[in-house]
């Protein structure tokens, strides 16, 4: 995990979660995937003043998708509590770990609450959902064999066949001990 630091706005950005997928064949996935590094961002509303949003917003088109942005409402938006997860398989897993990590950091009463979230640009529910760099990966890399990916970490790995690609995913981050495969042959 890397942290980037904007004004006093402080960003976690970790590749991390993904949430359970089915596995599907490398011609489906391929399919369904998006560009990577190309994004959009939700605000969600009512959250932020406008001036604030608006630079959420130009922070947020930064973030890898899946990403999301967890706020104290207490402190605001400039706040150490501020926190991005970014470069995850999925908004859900991303919010997840963006609410727990602002949890964490907040000082008022208020529960943490997602402000913006990343996704692909043309976003549509339904299909495979890996990370910007997941995405990258699988369309410069992947030809057959298998791609596994970590629910907790975000990590994924390609290899030939399924221990492979769960020992890559594993190399990729250590921390990564759920490696399971979602996309084979």
């Amino acid at each position: 995990m890397f942290r980037v630091m904007f004004g006093g706005l402080g960003l976690a950005c970790c590749a991390c979660a993904a949430m359970a997928q089915d596995v599907v064949t490398g011609d489906a996935a391929a399919a369904t995937l998006y560009a990577p590094k190309t994004a959009e961002v939700e605000l969600t509303d009512g959250v932020l003043p406008k001036d604030e949003a608006k630079v959420l917003k130009m922070v947020a088109l930064d973030q890898l998708y899946y990403a999301a942005i967890a706020i104290s409402p207490d402190e605001g938006l400039m706040s150490e509590a501020t926190v991005a997860a970014a470069n995850y398989h999925s908004v859900e897993a991303a919010s997840a770990v963006a609410l727990a990590e602002c949890e964490g950091k907040k000082k008022g009463a208020a529960p943490c609450v997602i402000a913006a979230v990343v996704r692909p640009e043309g976003w549509q529910a339904g299909g495979v959902q890996l990370s910007s760099d997941a995405t990258d990966g699988f369309q410069s890399s992947y030809e057959s064999g298998a791609m596994a990916l970590s629910p907790s970490t975000g990590s994924w790995g390609i290899g030939a066949d399924d221990a492979a690609a769960i020992a890559a995913c594993t190399e990729r981050n250590p921390a990564a001990t759920d490696c399971t495969v979602a996309i084979k042959g």
